[in-house]
């Protein structure tokens, strides 16, 4: 059997709505998919409830030292995390594999490995877990998105290569009762040995072990096993010099994309640690955070295509934080992921009449409050004043546009627009690139009060359907500008309504222009 992707958004909602688990090995698990095109892939985040004493942690290559030195000094910064998350899993119930290819010799009298060595033989093994598994099916027509052709060490000059491992890093505890391997088959052994069914994999290299081991994402999938990557529990063999040319951890960003895509959904450490996420100290990237949850104008698939470009070009972290698209679903109020906000260096947010938990609006007003900026578009100036019956337990935050935006939303006029640049705006950073006149389909938003510390970049005129003015039309009004919320930069436009407007080149530099606004940082050219 092989896990496809649409197969796994199916089982993930039925994990969901499973029966809870004894608390004391209770896993619940944020996992993350992409669903449609490769590069605008919509994430997908839904809870996976799975029980400790039925799910493995295998750590794959987490070797003491590796013929890069570069990606030596990364495993033994990861390390430390990796051990207290593997820790937190053990204390679950969880049966940790440890998977240092090549060095089994090593350990050959450790009561770790002799568990592994006599687990009962099972079923004949799946094929896919009986060798390297380079591909599944789900991956039939993918593109890899990195080269790693030259052997991925961004060092300079590039390392020798060679095998100079000779076991597991000893910052990872190895425990009497854990399991040591580099066997598909003694993998499948212990599984079914053990009733286990669920898989995390965690360790190095994406875009090599961890994929295609015998024991790595592919080959559990394609047995049939509920799989999952810790996406930050792990790191690429890419060369920064080779295509796509980014940073080495944007290069590990694209294959993470890759496998959520084709191979199997992802989670973070934070599931089990309860703090942020692991991030690299050379990682100085700008990380931005897109929070979608609309239902009317597709920006979960929007936001995902200007995310991905945002990564490839303006060398930024993205992270998409994406609610339920169907206001009748039963996560409708809720965003999954918001502790990101935690890291967060920009915000942008297109949103509309969502109540949240009280703790991830907190984790908004607290983010805002530190004075981080935000860009807003178009029903984020009624992102949290929800319509309709909502559980009374949640929060909203019903003058969001006066005190946030600085403008109150007045509803909006039909047919569609002129979009010009204001007569005052001047050379601001944001218009960089832009003309017009722009005709736009969508409706006039009226934005009225906006509040002395705002500064207008663009204005709107209202006309027909047919785009010809009406003989008595209502006024102009601001439809761009920036202003400052408790000493944080925030931009706002009440355009982007659809795909339509993210594919025109002109918003686009508009907004990756307010990024980089918002972050202090020119833009890439």
């Amino acid at each position: 059997m092989t896990c496809t992707l649409s197969a796994w958004i199916m089982s993930a909602w039925l994990s969901a709505a499973a029966e809870p688990q004894p608390a004391a090995r209770a896993l619940l698990l944020p996992a993350r998919a992409r669903v449609g095109g490769a590069a605008g892939a919509r994430v997908v985040t839904r809870n996976l409830a799975w029980d400790g004493a039925a799910t493995a942690l295998i750590i794959c290559d987490m070797w003491d030292v590796h013929w890069c030195q570069g990606a030596t000094a990364r495993v033994a910064e990861l390390a430390p995390r990796v051990n207290a998350f593997a820790e937190a899993a053990r204390a679950r119930g969880v049966l940790v594999i440890h998977a240092p290819s090549d060095t089994m010799a090593a350990y050959a009298d450790h009561p770790a490995r002799r568990r592994a060595a006599r687990a009962p033989a099972a079923a004949p093994a799946p094929e896919s877990m009986r060798a390297w598994c380079p591909s599944i099916p789900s991956e039939d027509g993918a593109v890899w998105p990195i080269d790693q052709s030259d052997g991925g060490c961004d060092c300079v000059p590039p390392c020798p290569e060679g095998r100079p491992w000779r076991g597991q890093i000893a910052a990872i505890r190895i425990a009497p009762e854990d399991a040591i391997t580099d066997s598909g088959v003694e993998v499948w052994n212990l599984l079914r040995a053990g009733g286990i069914t669920n898989a995390i994999l965690a360790g190095v290299h994406t875009n090599m072990c961890v994929a295609g081991r015998p024991f790595g994402l592919r080959a559990l999938a394609a047995a049939g096993l509920n799989v999952v990557l810790a996406r930050d529990l792990t790191d690429t063999m890419y060369n920064s010099r080779a295509r796509p040319r980014v940073s080495h951890f944007t290069g590990t960003d694209l294959v993470i994309e890759y496998i959520e895509r084709y191979i199997c959904p992802t989670i973070d450490s934070s599931a089990l640690l309860g703090d942020a996420p692991f991030k690299f100290a050379a990682d100085t990237r700008p990380r931005v955070v897109f929070i979608s949850a609309e239902n009317e104008y597709g920006a979960a698939e929007s936001f995902a295509s200007f995310a991905h470009g945002l990564a490839l070009t303006g060398g930024t972290a993205v992270e998409i934080l994406q609610a339920a698209t169907d206001l009748a679903a039963p996560d409708a109020h809720h965003i999954p992921g918001m502790q990101a906000l935690d890291a967060a260096d920009c915000v942008v947010l297109f949103a509309r009449r969502r109540a949240l938990p009280p703790a991830q609006m907190q984790r908004l007003r607290g983010y805002l409050g530190r004075g981080k900026p935000l860009i807003a578009l178009r029903t984020s100036s009624h992102a949290f004043a929800a319509h309709g019956r909502v559980p009374q337990d949640l929060a909203q935050w019903p003058e969001f546009d006066r005190e946030v935006l600085g403008c109150r939303y007045a509803g909006h006029e039909g047919g569609a627009q002129i979009v010009s640049i204001a007569p005052a705006a001047g050379a601001h950073p944001i218009l960089k690139g832009l003309q017009g006149p722009y005709t736009e389909g969508e409706t006039l938003y009226r934005s009225t009060e906006l509040a002395p510390s705002c500064t207008v970049l663009l204005v709107g005129s209202h006309v027909g359907a047919d785009g010809a003015k009406p003989a008595a039309p209502p006024p102009d009004q601001p439809v761009a500008w920036t202003t400052t919320y408790r000493g944080a930069k925030v931009f706002y436009t009440s355009l982007g309504s659809g795909r339509a407007s993210f594919a025109k080149p002109w918003f686009r530099r508009m907004l990756a222009n307010a990024v980089f606004w918002a972050l202090e940082k020119p833009p890439p050219e």
